[in-house]
């Protein structure tokens, strides 16, 4: 089978995360998403903690409240830089599943690719928030605005497109119809298919 790359953008509660980790499983290829920040820091010489927070613009504990791309700085522009070589450079060794961080950009001339974006019904976003993420519905309701306002903002910013545009993404998929096993379980086949 050919070396791959599979990226994986998503709307905050479509539980895009959870799908790339059970796809990677499924495919038993690396699976990358917070430890680039880990590797982003040590290329920049910047410690974690502040490598997560520019890149988030809060401390938050889910992480993923305000990614690059509210406002931008030359330590942004940096940390953006450096992630974008540490998501090549796994790729030119092994196929694995990165998500987030613009990867559908990063990679939109390479070969060996499957670009993928998860989205959800609102609805369906808001039970997942309530359900998974155990936060309350007028808390889900907001971050499920600001989440999705900050990643397209970090999109326009480094890939000069919104997060949704359709020519970004290889498949665009709805996880509210399979739910996460079903969803990474639809994805693997493609990609099976695709690069067996």
């Amino acid at each position: 089978m050919k070396r791959y790359v599979i990226t994986i953008s998503r709307e905050f509660g479509s539980l895009g995360r959870p799908i790339a980790k059970a796809l990677a499983e499924q495919l038993q290829i690396q699976y990358y998403d917070r430890d680039i920040v880990e590797y982003a820091a040590k290329v920049t010489n910047q410690p974690v903690s502040v490598v997560s927070e520019v890149e988030e613009k809060v401390n938050h504990f889910w992480h993923m409240k305000y990614p690059l791309g509210i406002g931008s700085s030359d330590l942004q522009d940096r940390i953006f830089q450096a992630q974008r070589r540490i998501m090549t450079d796994m790729a030119s060794i092994q196929s694995c599943v990165v998500v987030g961080r613009c990867a559908d950009f990063v990679f939109r001339e390479y070969t060996n690719r499957f670009r993928v974006f998860v989205y959800a019904p609102f609805e369906a976003k808001l039970k997942n928030c309530i359900e998974e993420l155990d936060l309350d519905e007028k808390t889900a309701r907001r971050m499920i605005r600001e989440v999705d306002a900050a990643r397209d903002a970090y999109h326009r910013t480094y890939a000069g497109t919104p997060i949704q545009s359709p020519g970004n993404y290889d498949l665009m998929i709805d996880s509210s119809y399979l739910g996460v096993q079903g969803t990474a379980k639809t994805l693997a086949s493609i990609v099976m298919q695709r690069f067996e």
